[in-house]
């Protein structure tokens, strides 16, 4: 009995002893792990000061991204931006991503809990083949603890990459809430100004018979929305309003085809010419807007749209 005891007391010792080794990390290894830890998120901080998306290869990406320790989430996207890779999408899906780091960098609530970065195909192959990836642009959260799961590879082909969609899957990943800024953007605002000026102009060509102005039927028309929000269903109307459109672009065409080819006066085919331009500009840019609508995450815009 007593050399029993004495043998669950030898093993119970060398558990301990084991335990002690292995398995509590000295004050000097905690020591250690946090000031790696300290000068990684200096350097991220640093980076990001300059440029609130930062550009890795795979050294950075490794030890920045992929190593412990890390206390911070890291949303990177790969991507393929030279110009020989012919890859379009890329590039409107980059324009979508600065937007988003920079409302984060530039927010009242921007913290270190999580980062911006980027890798291009061309500066770290190596990682989209240590990732076995063949696709661009690509957008993964690295979470602070353990590695990536499912959910945090962006479904870019179903939800579109405009910076709302993406700030929307990064506050369910990481539980940080970034409100998207856009720089102003002032066609726009001059476009509705040439429109008022032309609904102006025909108001006062025809200022002596104004009573179209207090048409309710008229007026009940324009405010209903025949517009579907939805790319998968469309209004009769609709249809209309897109052939109606095309209709302009078209005539706007005609008229600069005219224009260019008709033997009249200078002064009139001036004039031929800038009208053309105003309907192509005008409605090519008012269908483009009706598809973003409809189709979140549409690469295009023009002027208006």
């Amino acid at each position: 009995m007593a050399a029993r005891w004495w043998r669950w007391c030898v093993f119970a010792i060398m558990a301990v002893a084991l335990l002690l080794v292995f398995g509590v990390p000295s004050a000097s290894a905690q020591r250690k792990k946090e000031m790696v830890l300290s000068e990684k998120v200096s350097q991220l901080m640093e980076w990001t000061n300059k440029r609130p998306v930062i550009r890795m290869n795979g050294d950075k990406f490794r030890r920045l991204v992929k190593a412990p320790p890390r206390n911070y989430s890291v949303i990177v996207m790969f991507t393929a931006l030279q110009l020989h890779r012919q890859c379009v999408v890329c590039k409107q899906a980059d324009e979508e991503f600065q937007i988003l780091a920079n409302s984060w960098r530039y927010s009242s609530a921007f913290t270190n809990r999580i980062f911006f970065a980027m890798v291009d195909f061309d500066e770290g192959s190596d990682v989209f083949q240590m990732l076995n990836m063949n696709s661009a642009p690509t957008f993964i959260n690295f979470p602070a603890k353990g590695k990536p799961k499912r959910g945090d590879t962006y479904e870019l082909q179903v939800r579109g990459f405009s910076a709302e969609q993406i700030a929307r899957w990064i506050a369910d990943r990481t539980d940080v809430n970034i409100r998207v800024i856009r720089p102003p953007n002032y066609a726009g605002p001059l476009m509705l100004g040439l429109l008022l000026a032309v609904i102006g102009g025909l108001v006062y060509l025809r200022r002596s018979n104004m009573e179209f102005l207090f048409n309710k039927t008229g007026w009940a028309f324009a405010a209903l929305n025949y517009i579907h929000g939805s790319s998968q269903a469309q209004f009769v109307a609709e249809t209309h309003i897109v052939l109606l459109f095309n209709g302009g672009v078209t005539l706007g065409m005609v008229l600069l085809c005219e224009a260019a080819t008709s033997d009249m006066d200078i002064g009139k085919r001036k004039i031929m010419c800038v009208a053309g331009i105003g309907l192509v500009v005008l409605f090519f840019s008012w269908m483009l807007s009706i598809f973003r609508s409809k189709y979140h995450g549409y690469p295009y815009s023009f002027l208006m749209s």
